[in-house]
């Protein structure tokens, strides 16, 4: 089959972040911060072209490697909904290393600089691969290098609390990848098949046939709960808070919007393209997601209204918007899982924001992270204080914003579910209650006027108005800007999500 040259270009991407890896390693650090910036950007470029191609043809295509049919060749499977998010993630990924650059000099020590690009590279590639990738196994082994590197983007600060914060990620999130590889290779057993779509076909005969059920939701089960315990749903988020909060500003800003997002979309093509949704809504396994997703909603709200450490409240509000995605996956509706979708994009721009701004906040207030230490820092860094009310607001659920969008989305959804509708939409309203408490609590304190500044917090006043960051206003624009097209373009962006859904099956 005669391909385009264009469509040589996810496998490229792959190739292209992961050998970008090691040679970041015998590159100086500003060589390899350069490399490292040019290989995002031309990964989002090449993802722009695909994603063009796929929408001028209507239809996806599968790239195999070395033309070898199944079972012995590997597959690459390319939609509307794979090309836009690889795209969507470049672009987050590109400014959240720029936005996170000057903090990233101090935190991360010089010698060691090169080494956090592997890291972010590898990153890139598993990201790039388990969204492209049509083979089960080769899912997994990117699963890992996903975790690995986010392991070391979380102790390129190296102190004694990103240690911890390292060791409990990496305890849950090898608990988790083992219980995935259970499940493929239980699947494995029953199917004989590692590439998506031969699996579906086996399961298929599987379902009709009625044998082999229980081991089939035995093999469902564990790779669900082994995703979820790796995307930190409730309550298995125990490492999160402090992963992102004390980590640095990049690696947290990298962590809270892609990393989860990654697992995450696997576990929709496991729904969609290895078991079929209308079987993963018989076995229940959507009841389940419901429960602990509204679940994950109300404890991580109640948990950052209970934090002082600004840091550390945006970390467990990502608790909570991971409890949205997964209360959209329970509904078993595929309106529930658009409106996942597209909450995923909305908490992935935000998020970023979120912590890149609360870094310049801080840097104005003496690096104090607590928020009676913040009062007036909005004043002292208009820019971040901008931001990181727009970041709120879209959080809260402001029209105009992302969050609005998604809220409408969930609430749409939970019509569809008539004996869902009223959990459904009380769940919303109270957790969107406990985002204003504690965002708008944020930044009514950064807009609280010192009432007897000390001499050092004046000359700091002092500095940050002096200061140029013409980096930081091109990042904050970028952030706000997304925002904006997702809240109010939200018609052809749905549309452009849907259509990926249709041809995700």
């Amino acid at each position: 089959m005669h391909l385009d040259f264009v469509q040589n270009f996810p496998l490229f991407c792959i190739i292209l972040t992961l050998f970008s890896g090691p040679c970041c390693m015998i590159l100086s650090a500003k060589k390899a911060r350069l490399w490292n910036l040019f290989v995002i950007s031309a990964v989002g470029v090449m993802s722009a072209m695909v994603l063009y191609h796929v929408c001028q043809s209507g239809a996806p295509y599968v790239y195999r490697m070395g033309h070898f049919p199944a079972p012995w060749g590997n597959e690459i499977r390319v939609g509307i909904l794979e090309a836009f998010m690889a795209l969507f993630f470049c672009i987050i990924m590109l400014l959240s290393v720029v936005g996170g650059a000057r903090e990233r000099k101090r935190e991360v020590i010089e010698s060691k600089e090169n080494l956090y690009y592997v890291m972010v590279n590898l990153l890139l590639s598993s990201l790039i691969a388990l969204i492209y990738t049509n083979d089960l196994f080769t899912a997994y082994v990117f699963v890992e290098i996903n975790t690995l590197s986010a392991c070391g983007m979380i102790m390129s600060k190296q102190s004694g609390h990103t240690f911890e914060a390292a060791t409990r990620y990496m305890i849950m999130s090898l608990l988790g990848s083992g219980m995935l590889l259970l499940g493929i290779c239980f699947l494995y057993g029953l199917t004989g098949h590692l590439l998506m779509s031969n699996i579906k076909e086996a399961v298929a005969v599987i379902a009709v046939s009625d044998q082999y059920h229980a081991p089939l939701m035995v093999a469902v089960g564990l790779m669900c709960v082994g995703l979820a315990i790796k995307s930190a749903l409730f309550p298995f988020h125990s490492w999160l808070p402090d992963a992102y909060g004390y980590s640095s500003v990049s690696s947290a800003a990298i962590l809270s919007s892609l990393v989860s997002k990654g697992y995450i979309f696997l576990l929709i093509k496991i729904f969609y393209r290895v078991i079929g949704f209308e079987i993963i809504c018989n076995s229940k396994i959507t009841n389940v997601f419901f429960v602990f997703g509204i679940a994950g909603m109300l404890f991580g709200s109640i948990s950052a209204c209970k934090e002082r450490n600004i840091r550390r409240m945006i970390a467990f509000s990502s608790v909570a918007q991971i409890g949205y995605i997964y209360m959209g996956f329970g509904l078993g509706t595929t309106m529930g899982v658009l409106a996942s979708i597209y909450h995923m994009l909305s908490h992935a721009a935000t998020k970023s924001l979120l912590f890149v701004a609360a870094s310049g906040l801080c840097e104005c207030s003496n690096r104090k992270k607590e928020l009676v230490m913040l009062k007036g820092a909005g004043y002292r860094n208009p820019l971040a204080g901008t931001a990181f009310t727009v970041g709120a607001l879209s959080m809260v659920g402001l029209p105009i914003f992302s969050g609005f969008i998604t809220k409408v989305l969930f609430a749409q959804a939970g019509y569809q579910q008539s004996d869902k509708t009223m959990v459904t939409l009380l769940a919303l309203a109270i957790s969107t209650l406990l985002n204003v408490i504690y965002f708008m609590r944020a930044v009514l304190t950064i807009y609280t006027p010192l009432t007897s500044p000390s001499d050092e917090q004046t000359r700091t006043y002092q500095k940050i108005r002096i200061m140029k960051y013409p980096e930081k206003v091109v990042i904050f624009a970028g952030f706000m800007l997304i925002n904006l097209i997702l809240g109010l373009m939200s018609q052809p962006i749905t549309e452009l999500c849907s259509r990926g859904l249709e041809m995700f099956g």
